[in-house]
């Protein structure tokens, strides 16, 4: 834990007179919480709603545990609003609802791009707000990536979405080329969890000549690593090669600053930490540089300028800049997750959330260690069970999530956890992925995620006393 978060826990303690490790210190770091307002823009479930809760463990009233904002963000309250004012809009004015009232159908992508640009660093004629991250990285690999015999690599971590994998694949095989001598898979360095700066930099070096385009995730979907994108993106300038970003796990997250780190393209998600809706509407960015480029592309409707689309001349006017990657008209319905997750943000800054994260991740990783660490007071040395924290300790180096590993079956944590009231993720085969998320959760979020944790772990190992297995 940085020293500067250790600074952050111990003034606070002192300040309020609590023991670091209890819940009246969690309660007075919420109350004292400079953005704890927004938790209130949110629809936040309680145990009784949620699937699979075991009543009898908790107090059904009583709001979950809900650390899994890195795989669907919550409800904000806005967003009810505002689809219902479209509902009625619908249903009053027909088809004129395509270019009158408070969000016209036909421009919705378009109202959107002044509040999504700025989270990442770009100007709104940059990006375009359009179909889901995959599709977005497809078109832009379509277009960006064009292969010769001498540079014909993607590089890509070895353990990217599968859905980046499937798709860097597929534009290899599309264009030609053999993913087994044309993607360029990276693994961290044996018996380490996450990849180094240097080892990339390393490879960019040794290999970029043969490099087409670099591929990485900004936060890694597994491990929560925030790579250095700017270091990485100059690096792979140097040596001529394309620098594409996929932001799913970075968008709304950590401050991101496109132009300013001379990114070629980048695509991003928006249901995580956007709260824009299970599959919501996915960004793209392209860098001004491209903006009057006309390179090969997959083209429709929505790619031909305003100014005369609807003349119907099939005489293709390719719009400028981002717009002109678009392919159809926007769905009014996805437009509106991202108006009522802006709704929110107006309230606050990146750099205010990013704070505010830090710290609170900071206590997340302290209690995390203090109760389930190897050097923990609380450990028994009959303890069966481990648990170790796999992303970096650098606040620097990781955004929101912790992904915490495992030496048992990770299924049985999992089902454990949802018991009682908690909704995270597993990712096999040993990791729990949990995300105390700077909108909407607050310090006792955490406090009780990992009080639970610590039932759950202790329930195990009594179960295990008995049936002699925690495999």
């Amino acid at each position: 834990m940085s020293s500067t978060i250790q600074d952050f826990l111990s003034t606070q303690s002192k300040k309020s007179g609590f023991a670091l490790d209890s819940r009246e210190f969690a309660d007075f770091l919420s109350e004292n919480d400079s953005l704890k307002a927004l938790r209130n823009e949110f629809h936040y479930p309680k145990m009784k709603t949620l699937p699979q809760v075991d009543l009898s463990l908790v107090n059904p009233e009583e709001e979950c545990i809900y650390m899994c904002g890195n795989s669907l963000g919550l409800m904000p309250k806005a967003t009810k609003e505002i689809m219902d004012r479209q509902f009625e809009k619908w249903a009053g004015m027909g088809v004129f609802g395509h270019t009158e009232g408070e969000l016209p159908w036909a421009h919705c992508d378009e109202c959107t791009l002044d509040g999504i640009a700025p989270l990442v660093g770009a100007e709104p004629s940059e990006v375009a707000m359009m179909n889901g991250l995959t599709v977005n990285l497809h078109i832009l690999l379509t277009s960006f990536y064009k292969p010769t015999e001498k540079r014909h690599k993607i590089l890509l971590e070895s353990r990217a979405f599968p859905s980046d994998h499937y798709a860097i694949e597929s534009q290899i095989r599309l264009k030609g080329f053999d993913p087994a001598t044309s993607m360029l898979c990276l693994d961290p360095r044996e018996g380490e969890d996450c990849l180094r700066t240097e080892d990339i930099l390393d490879v960019l070096e040794r290999e970029g000549d043969s490099i087409a385009v670099v591929a990485f995730s900004g936060i890694q979907y597994y491990t929560g690593q925030l790579f250095d994108m700017p270091t990485i993106t100059a690096a792979a300038h140097r040596k001529g090669c394309l620098v594409g970003w996929d932001l799913a796990h970075a968008f709304a997250n950590v401050p991101i600053h496109l132009d300013q780190w001379d990114v070629d393209f980048a695509c991003w998600c928006t249901y995580k930490y956007g709260s824009s809706g299970a599959g919501g509407m996915a960004g793209l960015y392209v860098n001004k540089r491209f903006a009057k480029d006309e390179r090969v592309r997959m083209l429709g409707w929505w790619s031909h300028k305003m100014s005369t689309r609807f003349l119907m001349s099939n005489q293709l006017e390719l719009d400028e800049g981002a717009a002109g990657f678009r392919i159809s008209n926007p769905p009014m319905m996805l437009a509106v997750g991202l108006m009522g997750f802006l709704e929110v943000y107006k309230k606050t800054s990146i750099e205010q959330l990013r704070a505010k994260s830090i710290n609170l991740t900071g206590y997340f990783e302290h209690l995390v260690r203090h109760h389930l660490g190897a050097d923990s007071p609380h450990r028994k040395k009959s303890s069966k069970v481990s648990c170790s924290i796999m992303t970096p300790s650098d606040p620097a180096q990781r955004g929101c999530q912790l992904s915490l590993k495992f030496n048992i079956d990770i299924a049985k944590v999992y089902q454990e956890l949802v018991k009682r009231g908690v909704a995270c993720d597993k990712r096999y085969p040993n990791v729990i992925r949990a995300t105390p998320v700077h909108f909407y959760n607050n310090y006792t979020d955490v406090w009780r995620f990992v009080q639970t944790l610590v039932d759950v772990v202790l329930h195990l190992e009594e179960e295990h006393a008995f049936n002699g297995s925690l495999n």
